[in-house]
Protein backbone atom coordinates (compact mmCIF):
# COMPACT_ATOMS: atom_id res chain seq x y z
CA UNK A 1 0.00 0.00 0.00
CA UNK A 2 1.74 3.19 -1.11
CA UNK A 3 0.61 6.76 0.10
CA UNK A 4 0.43 9.83 -1.68
CA UNK A 5 -0.23 12.76 0.81
CA UNK A 6 0.30 16.61 0.12
CA UNK A 7 1.05 18.46 3.40
CA UNK A 8 -2.75 19.93 2.93
CA UNK A 9 -4.41 16.09 2.98
CA UNK A 10 -2.26 15.28 5.89
CA UNK A 11 -3.51 18.37 7.80
CA UNK A 12 -6.80 17.06 6.78
CA UNK A 13 -6.07 13.41 8.02
CA UNK A 14 -5.93 14.51 11.71
CA UNK A 15 -9.19 14.83 12.34
CA UNK A 16 -11.31 12.99 14.52
CA UNK A 17 -12.65 10.99 11.93
CA UNK A 18 -9.67 9.47 11.05
CA UNK A 19 -7.82 9.61 14.50
CA UNK A 20 -10.59 7.32 16.11
CA UNK A 21 -9.31 3.77 16.99
CA UNK A 22 -10.67 1.14 14.03
CA UNK A 23 -11.05 -2.01 17.11
CA UNK A 24 -14.60 -0.94 18.08
CA UNK A 25 -15.97 -0.50 14.50
CA UNK A 26 -14.04 -3.96 13.79
CA UNK A 27 -15.66 -5.81 15.76
CA UNK A 28 -19.26 -4.60 14.53
CA UNK A 29 -18.32 -5.13 11.23
CA UNK A 30 -17.44 -8.20 12.47
CA UNK A 31 -20.62 -8.75 14.25
CA UNK A 32 -22.46 -8.00 11.28
CA UNK A 33 -20.64 -10.32 8.78
CA UNK A 34 -22.14 -13.29 11.31
CA UNK A 35 -25.96 -12.12 11.12
CA UNK A 36 -28.37 -14.57 10.17
CA UNK A 37 -29.74 -11.62 7.26
CA UNK A 38 -26.66 -12.96 5.29
CA UNK A 39 -26.96 -15.39 2.54
CA UNK A 40 -24.50 -17.99 1.70
CA UNK A 41 -23.20 -17.09 -1.23
CA UNK A 42 -22.94 -13.23 0.39
CA UNK A 43 -20.31 -15.20 2.97
CA UNK A 44 -18.63 -17.10 0.54
CA UNK A 45 -17.06 -13.25 -1.42
CA UNK A 46 -16.07 -12.22 2.16
CA UNK A 47 -12.70 -13.47 1.52
CA UNK A 48 -12.61 -11.96 -2.27
CA UNK A 49 -13.75 -8.81 -1.16
CA UNK A 50 -12.22 -8.35 2.12
CA UNK A 51 -14.68 -6.23 3.68
CA UNK A 52 -13.10 -4.87 7.03
CA UNK A 53 -9.36 -4.80 5.50
CA UNK A 54 -10.88 -2.39 2.76
CA UNK A 55 -13.08 -0.29 5.01
CA UNK A 56 -10.17 0.26 7.35
CA UNK A 57 -8.33 1.50 4.43
CA UNK A 58 -10.84 4.00 3.56
CA UNK A 59 -11.17 5.00 7.55
CA UNK A 60 -14.86 4.13 7.87
CA UNK A 61 -15.55 4.82 12.02
CA UNK A 62 -18.92 3.70 13.48
CA UNK A 63 -19.52 7.43 14.78
CA UNK A 64 -20.08 8.38 10.64
CA UNK A 65 -23.04 9.36 9.03
CA UNK A 66 -22.14 7.62 5.68
CA UNK A 67 -23.61 7.31 2.10
CA UNK A 68 -23.39 4.30 -0.03
CA UNK A 69 -24.48 5.55 -3.32
CA UNK A 70 -25.57 2.36 -6.14
CA UNK A 71 -26.15 0.06 -3.38
CA UNK A 72 -27.10 -2.67 -5.86
CA UNK A 73 -28.14 -5.53 -3.77
CA UNK A 74 -27.14 -4.57 -0.49
CA UNK A 75 -23.95 -6.77 0.19
CA UNK A 76 -22.55 -4.20 1.86
CA UNK A 77 -25.49 -2.26 2.92
CA UNK A 78 -25.73 -5.58 5.60
CA UNK A 79 -22.37 -4.59 6.86
CA UNK A 80 -22.41 -0.44 6.88
CA UNK A 81 -25.85 -0.02 8.00
CA UNK A 82 -25.39 -2.10 11.49
CA UNK A 83 -22.18 -1.05 11.76
CA UNK A 84 -22.91 2.83 12.25
CA UNK A 85 -26.30 2.00 13.35
CA UNK A 86 -25.93 3.10 17.40
CA UNK A 87 -23.71 6.25 17.00
CA UNK A 88 -23.54 7.42 13.39
CA UNK A 89 -26.32 7.51 10.24
CA UNK A 90 -26.37 4.96 7.18
CA UNK A 91 -27.71 6.45 3.68
CA UNK A 92 -28.28 4.68 0.45
CA UNK A 93 -28.65 6.65 -2.40
CA UNK A 94 -29.92 6.24 -6.02
CA UNK A 95 -30.59 2.36 -7.21
CA UNK A 96 -31.81 1.49 -4.26
CA UNK A 97 -35.11 -0.92 -4.63
CA UNK A 98 -32.88 -4.04 -4.21
CA UNK A 99 -30.83 -3.16 -1.17
CA UNK A 100 -33.87 -1.85 0.11
CA UNK A 101 -35.70 -5.05 -0.02
CA UNK A 102 -32.75 -6.70 1.33
CA UNK A 103 -32.99 -5.13 4.77
CA UNK A 104 -36.44 -3.89 4.73
CA UNK A 105 -37.74 -4.94 8.33
CA UNK A 106 -34.50 -6.98 9.66
CA UNK A 107 -33.25 -6.40 12.84
CA UNK A 108 -30.34 -3.61 13.01
CA UNK A 109 -31.87 -2.02 9.86
CA UNK A 110 -34.05 0.39 11.23
CA UNK A 111 -32.38 3.55 10.94
CA UNK A 112 -31.65 3.14 7.48
CA UNK A 113 -32.60 6.25 5.69
CA UNK A 114 -32.97 6.32 2.03
CA UNK A 115 -31.67 9.35 -0.11
CA UNK A 116 -31.68 10.88 -4.04
CA UNK A 117 -34.99 9.48 -4.85
CA UNK A 118 -35.47 12.01 -7.51
CA UNK A 119 -32.01 10.41 -9.71
CA UNK A 120 -32.80 9.04 -12.87
CA UNK A 121 -30.81 6.50 -14.28
CA UNK A 122 -31.40 5.46 -17.64
CA UNK A 123 -29.51 3.78 -20.75
CA UNK A 124 -29.38 6.14 -23.70
CA UNK A 125 -30.16 4.27 -26.67
CA UNK A 126 -27.67 2.52 -28.70
CA UNK A 127 -25.54 3.20 -25.51
CA UNK A 128 -23.70 0.39 -23.81
CA UNK A 129 -23.74 2.33 -20.43
CA UNK A 130 -26.42 4.18 -18.04
CA UNK A 131 -26.14 7.64 -17.35
CA UNK A 132 -27.29 9.62 -14.34
CA UNK A 133 -29.32 12.83 -13.84
CA UNK A 134 -29.09 14.32 -10.42
CA UNK A 135 -28.29 17.30 -8.50
CA UNK A 136 -27.14 16.14 -5.64
CA UNK A 137 -27.92 12.95 -2.85
CA UNK A 138 -29.92 15.17 -0.54
CA UNK A 139 -27.50 14.56 2.61
CA UNK A 140 -25.01 17.29 3.75
CA UNK A 141 -21.59 16.85 6.01
CA UNK A 142 -21.33 13.19 5.53
CA UNK A 143 -17.97 11.91 6.69
CA UNK A 144 -17.77 9.21 3.70
CA UNK A 145 -19.62 8.46 0.51
CA UNK A 146 -18.84 4.99 -0.76
CA UNK A 147 -19.15 3.29 -4.27
CA UNK A 148 -18.31 -0.58 -5.02
CA UNK A 149 -18.05 -1.96 -8.58
CA UNK A 150 -20.07 0.49 -9.93
CA UNK A 151 -17.94 3.70 -11.76
CA UNK A 152 -17.95 1.50 -14.76
CA UNK A 153 -21.48 1.43 -15.33
CA UNK A 154 -22.06 4.85 -16.05
CA UNK A 155 -21.09 7.00 -19.31
CA UNK A 156 -18.90 10.18 -18.95
CA UNK A 157 -22.01 12.19 -18.15
CA UNK A 158 -23.07 9.88 -15.10
CA UNK A 159 -19.71 9.81 -13.71
CA UNK A 160 -19.26 13.73 -13.88
CA UNK A 161 -23.02 13.14 -12.26
CA UNK A 162 -21.90 10.96 -9.35
CA UNK A 163 -18.72 12.39 -8.24
CA UNK A 164 -20.32 16.17 -7.88
CA UNK A 165 -22.99 14.43 -5.95
CA UNK A 166 -20.59 12.89 -3.52
CA UNK A 167 -18.42 16.30 -3.46
CA UNK A 168 -21.64 17.93 -2.40
CA UNK A 169 -22.54 15.46 -0.12
CA UNK A 170 -19.34 15.71 1.66
CA UNK A 171 -17.90 17.66 4.48
CA UNK A 172 -14.15 19.60 4.72
CA UNK A 173 -12.10 16.13 4.96
CA UNK A 174 -14.58 13.41 4.11
CA UNK A 175 -13.63 10.54 2.21
CA UNK A 176 -15.04 9.37 -0.85
CA UNK A 177 -14.23 6.04 -1.38
CA UNK A 178 -14.08 4.14 -4.59
CA UNK A 179 -13.70 0.45 -6.01
CA UNK A 180 -14.32 -1.06 -9.52
CA UNK A 181 -12.64 -3.33 -11.84
CA UNK A 182 -9.43 -2.34 -13.69
CA UNK A 183 -9.37 -1.88 -17.51
CA UNK A 184 -5.73 -1.76 -18.58
CA UNK A 185 -4.75 2.37 -18.81
CA UNK A 186 -6.01 4.01 -22.77
CA UNK A 187 -7.71 0.56 -23.84
CA UNK A 188 -10.60 1.21 -26.09
CA UNK A 189 -13.49 0.12 -24.86
CA UNK A 190 -15.20 -3.39 -26.39
CA UNK A 191 -17.64 -5.94 -25.12
CA UNK A 192 -15.51 -7.36 -23.02
CA UNK A 193 -13.96 -4.55 -21.00
CA UNK A 194 -16.83 -2.38 -20.40
CA UNK A 195 -17.45 -3.68 -17.04
CA UNK A 196 -13.91 -2.57 -16.02
CA UNK A 197 -12.27 1.06 -15.75
CA UNK A 198 -9.01 2.48 -16.40
CA UNK A 199 -8.10 3.84 -13.30
CA UNK A 200 -6.30 6.78 -14.02
CA UNK A 201 -9.21 8.02 -16.24
CA UNK A 202 -10.96 7.29 -12.59
CA UNK A 203 -8.55 9.73 -11.11
CA UNK A 204 -8.75 12.33 -13.45
CA UNK A 205 -12.41 12.63 -12.92
CA UNK A 206 -12.81 12.55 -9.79
CA UNK A 207 -10.05 15.43 -8.62
CA UNK A 208 -12.08 17.58 -11.66
CA UNK A 209 -14.74 17.27 -9.37
CA UNK A 210 -12.53 18.97 -6.69
CA UNK A 211 -11.31 16.08 -4.83
CA UNK A 212 -7.56 15.53 -3.67
CA UNK A 213 -6.21 11.76 -4.05
CA UNK A 214 -5.12 10.82 -1.19
CA UNK A 215 -3.98 6.91 -1.19
CA UNK A 216 -4.88 3.86 -3.17
CA UNK A 217 -4.46 0.07 -2.20
CA UNK A 218 -3.13 -3.10 -3.50
CA UNK A 219 -5.82 -5.70 -1.62
CA UNK A 220 -7.94 -6.13 -4.67
CA UNK A 221 -4.55 -6.80 -7.09
CA UNK A 222 -5.33 -10.23 -8.97
CA UNK A 223 -1.96 -11.00 -10.87
CA UNK A 224 -4.20 -13.66 -12.71
CA UNK A 225 -6.36 -11.58 -13.99
CA UNK A 226 -5.30 -10.66 -17.32
CA UNK A 227 -7.52 -7.54 -17.86
CA UNK A 228 -8.18 -9.36 -21.26
CA UNK A 229 -12.02 -11.02 -19.91
CA UNK A 230 -15.52 -9.96 -19.17
CA UNK A 231 -15.89 -9.70 -15.62
CA UNK A 232 -18.64 -11.84 -15.49
CA UNK A 233 -17.25 -15.02 -17.44
CA UNK A 234 -16.44 -17.87 -15.12
CA UNK A 235 -12.54 -17.96 -15.47
CA UNK A 236 -12.57 -14.39 -13.81
CA UNK A 237 -16.12 -13.86 -11.58
CA UNK A 238 -14.85 -13.28 -8.38
CA UNK A 239 -10.90 -12.80 -8.76
CA UNK A 240 -10.89 -9.19 -11.00
CA UNK A 241 -8.48 -6.89 -10.36
CA UNK A 242 -9.82 -4.10 -8.95
CA UNK A 243 -8.58 -0.69 -7.90
CA UNK A 244 -9.19 0.79 -4.49
CA UNK A 245 -8.99 4.25 -4.23
CA UNK A 246 -9.68 7.26 -1.64
CA UNK A 247 -9.95 10.59 -2.50
CA UNK A 248 -11.14 13.72 0.33
CA UNK A 249 -12.94 16.65 0.18
CA UNK A 250 -10.60 19.72 0.95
Amino acid sequence: MKTLLSAGALVLLTSSAFAADFSDTKAKLETAMKADIRTEKEVERDRNRKPIQTLEFFGLRDDMTIVELLPGGGWYTKLLAPTVRDKGQYYMAVGTSRAQKAVDGQAGFDKVKTTADGAKVYRPEGSMFYTLEMDDLGVSNADMVLTFRNYHNFDEGGRKAMNEAAFKALKSGGVYAVVDHTRRHMQDVDSENRRRFDPVLAIKEIQEAGFVLVDFSDLHYRLDDELRYEVGRRSVSGNTDRWTIKFVKP
